[in-house]
């Protein structure tokens, strides 16, 4: 891109989506020193701290070769705090491997994928799993109200 005679190179941004039951997590990928963020709240403070340490796992799995020169930033919304951050996960590792893919780290795109899909393959791949709709006749999906004969 050219602008007034300077010739700024083109910045590179990634964004990627993540869901898990309601919750819906999008991640902005770019150069930078290996701040993330969810919500703007940065992840080291996030709570609570079981959904800190779920989000954390593709991170420690990738390494901190391959993050600490990304920022991202995620905003999540829907579904609870855990589906949030099995949302948020799942966007950072996809994020990760669309990264590695893009700036030819071969050899690592492939480990990489390798080493998700053996911790967790619900990183990656989503959890088709949903809630079924309740039904008439009792208080939910299967449960029927009581009848007595006496």
């Amino acid at each position: 891109m050219e602008r007034g005679g300077i010739v700024t190179p083109a910045k590179k941004v990634l964004v990627v989506s993540g869901k898990r039951k309601t919750a819906i997590a999008r991640a902005v990928v770019k150069p930078g020193i290996g701040r993330i963020r969810i919500n703007k709240t940065p992840i080291e403070i996030f709570e609570p701290e079981i959904a800190r340490e779920k989000i954390m796992e593709p991170l420690i799995q990738a390494g901190d070769e391959v993050w600490k020169q990304l920022d991202i930033d995620i905003k999540v919304s829907g579904g609870g705090y855990m589906g949030q951050a099995e949302a948020a996960r799942m966007a950072i590792a996809n994020a990760l491997l669309k990264w590695t893919k893009s700036t030819h780290l071969r050899t690592a795109f492939v480990d990489l994928r390798k080493a998700f899909v053996e911790y967790d393959r619900t990183m990656i791949v989503g959890d088709p799993r949903r809630k079924e709709p309740k039904k008439f006749g009792g208080p939910g999906a299967r449960a029927r109200d009581q009848k007595s004969y006496r």
